[in-house]
């Protein structure tokens, strides 16, 4: 039937009719709405009763039965009226099926992939417009020949057919065919067709082509490739900047603190031990020799300690940030004793490097000391806060505090919001906080008004977010 439905729509006008040349309605409705009188069993009941009839009419009017024989002709004539009207409706049957098998091959022609249908001995069955365009060939040269015929070389087409014969299932490919453009890639599915009984006896092959997507597929590739040849190439870069680094923190370490000593150690014994052989003003000169040697040792120090909480080794543990924070304070009262400064210090269970950990405190905390130094009732607290369902750890003060429109500046190196000789410091602390912060998946921030306190908040990830 499929056969022959293709050859019926193959020699037809190609033309498209006019979508308001008939009423809308469903593909096949011809076959499935038909009534039961015109079905093949009621044409032959009715062949069967004018053969009858006309046998018995014959017969009467060889016996002399006139009336007999012509009620027969009777019969006869609404026989006759009624395979007239069986012909009738099977006209209508033909009319409407030839309709159908046109459109079911509009729509296929429609599609935008390759579809064709084989039966087992691979002779072509039905192929649409996709087809026709895509081997340069027309339907009446292809359909009812084999497959081998038309394109000679390797039968992979009639491998493959073969398969979803015998296992019954559809069978996925992908083929590359060669095309004006250059080759494109198509992906295949063909689908076994089975007959009323079950019985696979064709196979429907519809084929896409993903040349675009391939080609796609293959650029992304290939920007892989080159996005990880830069990474590698960067993280050579970096592996290599990191080594200069860490010359230059062994310099720093090492070849300036050798000359920054002795400067401070003879500048020292020239105060001690001849003080008396210069003016108050060669003296007033050397003390700020000493001072500045000292304050330049303190930020080598603190760039030593930026350089490691930005890329010494994460080792996580779990502590109590709460005891080192009471640690910290302990050093900070040993340091200035005259000082009176209520501290309130809760337990703060993370997970975390120690080490890292300690210089965000250090930091922190020598902050809130240095600047409630100021005030008579200096208060200093250290706990947890919920802050949008996360754990954020805190250090407040209620000293000098700062305008919150220089926030931006506060973790940044060397960038102060108060003047050296008001509050002595490097410029660093901070910058180190919210490195170590980072690196742990966190991160810091604060709140203040000028004159006010200070509170500095911070958050530390999970440990499985923490980078190293």
């Amino acid at each position: 039937m499929i056969r022959g439905a293709v050859r019926r729509g193959a020699a037809r006008p190609e033309h498209r009719r006019a979508a308001s040349a008939a009423p809308i309605r469903p593909v096949g409705n011809a076959l499935i709405t038909q009534p039961d009188p015109a079905s093949g069993i009621g044409l032959t009941t009715v062949a069967l009763g004018i053969v009858t009839i006309a046998v018995a009419g014959v017969a009467f009017v060889t016996a002399g039965y006139d009336i007999a024989a012509a009620i027969c002709l009777v019969l006869l004539a609404v026989c006759s009226l009624i395979v007239l009207r069986f012909a009738g409706s099977w006209r209508e049957i033909c009319r409407r099926s030839a309709a159908d098998v046109a459109d079911l091959l509009d729509i296929v022609d429609e599609i935008g992939a390759v579809v064709c249908v084989r039966d087992a001995e691979s002779r072509y069955l039905l192929v649409n417009r996709q087809f026709e365009q895509l081997y340069g060939v027309s339907r009446e040269d292809v359909l009812g020949r084999r497959h081998r015929d038309l394109f000679p070389g390797p039968d992979i087409v009639g491998a493959n057919d073969r398969k979803v014969l015998w296992y019954g299932t559809p069978v996925q490919t992908q083929e590359t065919v060669d095309q004006i453009d250059g080759p494109h890639t198509y992906y295949s599915v063909r689908h076994p067709v089975t007959d009323t009984d079950g019985r696979v006896y064709a196979v429907c092959g519809i084929a896409t082509d993903i040349t675009d997507l391939t080609r796609a597929e293959g650029e992304v590739r290939q920007l892989v490739t080159d996005l990880e040849q830069r990474v590698q190439d960067r993280t050579a870069d970096l592996r290599a900047a990191t080594r200069e680094i860490d010359a230059f923190a062994y310099s720093v370490s090492h070849d300036l603190r050798a000359p920054l000593s002795a400067i401070t150690g003879f500048s020292e014994i020239l105060l001690e031990d001849h003080a008396g052989q210069l003016d108050q003003v060669g003296r007033n000169y050397l003390r700020l020799v000493h001072a500045a040697t000292e304050r330049m040792a303190r930020t080598i120090d603190a760039l030593l300690d930026l350089s490691y909480a930005v890329r010494g080794e994460l080792r996580l543990s779990r502590f109590d940030l709460g005891d080192l924070a009471r640690t910290i304070v302990a050093d900070l009262r040993a340091a200035e004793p005259h000082r009176q400064v209520q501290t309130v210090i809760e337990p703060m269970p993370v997970s975390g490097d120690p080490a890292l950990l300690s210089l965000v405190m250090q930091n922190l905390l020598s902050n809130a000391w240095k600047f409630t130094s100021q005030r008579p009732d200096a208060r200093v607290g250290i706990g947890t806060r919920e802050y949008h369902g996360v754990p954020a750890f805190y250090v407040e003060d209620n000293g000098a505090g700062f305008d919150m429109h220089d926030s931006d500046k506060l973790f940044a190196p060397f960038q102060r919001l108060h003047s050296r000789a008001q509050f002595p410091g490097t410029g660093i602390g901070l910058a180190i906080v919210d490195r170590v912060v980072s690196r742990h998946g966190g991160r810091v921030w604060a709140e203040s008004t000028a004159g006010s306190g200070a509170t500095f908040y911070f958050t530390l990830a999970p440990d499985s977010d923490a980078t190293s």
